[in-house]
């Protein structure tokens, strides 16, 4: 239609073939001529659906990103990598202390501290080598060979408890004294 060109009658009438449930009710019920020109439309759309829009993010908002509990270095490492693409924080400096900052506390933060980073990259690439060394570690815990399966045909031992007091009990009345 921009191409080729059209008037505002037709923009109009195209614009209210792609509207659906609520957004062609609100159509519908706008007085009929109400709005005489397509930019004048498009105002009112706006303004009657600009609280559906996503809150404009600022660069410092990258200061909101938190490590969960339990969440991994090598995920919170991808989240904060994503919303900072998102955020687009032009100060280097701004980044390395949202990314300390929202670190859990731990041996890696613990050496972020001691050891002063100036670039998000540097940071990137001592958490890969730290993540790695991890992976590792913990790939030496493990367990060798196959754990032994228990003996399920066993059978289960007699308590001493259960035997002596069906002796003491068995075939005896109760008495009671007579007084």
């Amino acid at each position: 239609m921009m191409l080729t060109g059209g008037s505002d009658v037709v923009y109009c009438k195209l614009l209210m073939s792609t509207l659906a449930d609520v957004t062609l009710e609100w159509f519908v019920i706008l007085p009929d001529g109400h709005v005489t020109t397509f930019d004048q439309f498009t105002t009112l759309f706006r303004e009657q659906y600009l609280v559906n829009r996503a809150p404009t993010r600022l660069s410092y908002d990258v200061f909101d990103i938190k490590q969960y509990q339990g969440e991994s270095l090598k995920e919170f490492l991808n989240r904060f990598k994503i919303q900072v693409v998102r955020l687009k924080p032009t100060d280097e400096a701004m980044k390395v202390h949202a990314f300390v900052k929202g670190m859990l506390s731990g041996p890696f933060s613990e050496s972020l501290l001691r050891f002063y980073l100036k670039t998000f990259t540097e940071i990137r690439h001592r958490a890969l080598a730290h993540i790695a060394a991890h992976d590792r570690v913990t790939e030496k815990h493990v367990p060798v060979g196959p754990i032994r399966p228990r003996a399920t045909d066993r059978p289960q031992p007699m308590r001493v408890h259960e035997m002596t007091t069906e002796k003491k009990g068995a075939g005896k009345p109760n008495m009671v004294p007579i007084t």
